[in-house]
């Protein structure tokens, strides 16, 4: 799949199954990354774009803010889903280590469940570098458009 075979729909319900991996996405953290993010959403609190700072308060690097890594979660699932798929709930969402510039987050995907009665899809999602999991497991809940038939 490209990122723009979705563009504007939806993935059709029909072709997601229980056990299906979501491509990984990288995203290599950058210190003009997290400048970037932090003028983006106007979190200027230092620990997110000052190592010196962010090292006075015993974390080891400038690290991600919570938007950033929800916002890797999202475009994963719109990746896959497509876009005109609709995140309804997303559970399980901690962050457990810090996310810092310098290191790449992964974020990892598996369908966990599948009503295509009602077009809900369950992804279990994670975020992970070189030294294991940063954010989650946690879950994304997903509502594809459904088509009724005319006989419905």
């Amino acid at each position: 799949m490209t990122d723009t075979q979705y563009a504007g729909r939806a993935r059709p319900i029909d072709d997601v199954s229980v056990g299906e991996k979501l491509p990984d996405l990288e995203f290599p953290i950058t210190v003009y990354r997290l400048v970037m993010e932090a003028g983006a959403n106007r979190d200027f609190n230092s620990i997110h774009h000052n190592s010196e700072y962010a090292r006075a308060t015993g974390a080891p690097e400038m690290y991600a803010n919570t938007l950033f890594l929800m916002g890797m979660w999202e475009r994963s699932v719109r990746d896959w889903a497509g876009s005109a798929a609709e995140i309804i709930a997303i559970r399980g969402f901690r962050m457990g280590r810090f996310s810092v510039a310098g290191t790449t987050t992964k974020v990892r995907g598996t369908v966990a469940a599948v009503t295509k009665a009602t077009g809900e899809v369950t992804i279990e999602l994670r975020c992970e570098d070189e030294m294991g999991i940063t954010v989650g497991p946690g879950e994304v809940v997903v509502r594809f458009p459904v088509t009724k038939s005319l006989s419905d």
